[in-house]
């Protein structure tokens, strides 16, 4: 193989990977616990991944953006969303959203996780009086 024909290779070689950058997704889980959802992940990869987006959405609503997570050496993640309790919905579905060094994202439609809350009325109602007085 020619020398100029080896640089050429490399040099696409170079170009698709950071084309397809990303990360793969051994598992993502989320579990009701209290008012509280616990969102956990792991990856097995990471190339030139520049943050992780928590995204949320009920049956009747679409996904919007929840919060930023930055990627670790562990590769292994943990986030607790607070504000499930919040609202009248009992079913969240939550997926993540890749986002590449360079601005580019992909949204992981096949590693979706859902999960219903069960908030007693006493707990909804006593929510509502405490957020009269803030």
């Amino acid at each position: 193989m020619k020398k100029g024909s080896l640089i050429k290779y490399l040099v696409l070689f170079a170009f698709v990977a950071t084309a397809f950058a990303g990360a793969y997704i051994d598992y993502f889980h989320a579990t009701a616990d209290g008012d509280n959802v616990i969102l956990e992940w792991k990856t097995s990869e990471e190339t030139n991944v520049q943050n992780f987006v928590i995204q949320k959405r009920t049956p009747q609503s679409d996904f919007f953006d929840v919060a930023t997570v930055q990627p670790n050496s562990s590769h292994i993640y943990q986030y607790v969303d607070k504000s499930a309790y919040k609202t009248n919905d009992v079913i969240y579905i939550y997926r993540l959203k890749i986002v590449d060094t360079d601005g580019s994202y992909t949204t992981i439609e096949d590693k979706t996780a859902s999960v219903s809350l069960n908030i007693s009325g006493i707990k909804r109602t006593w929510g509502s009086i405490k957020a009269m007085f803030r």
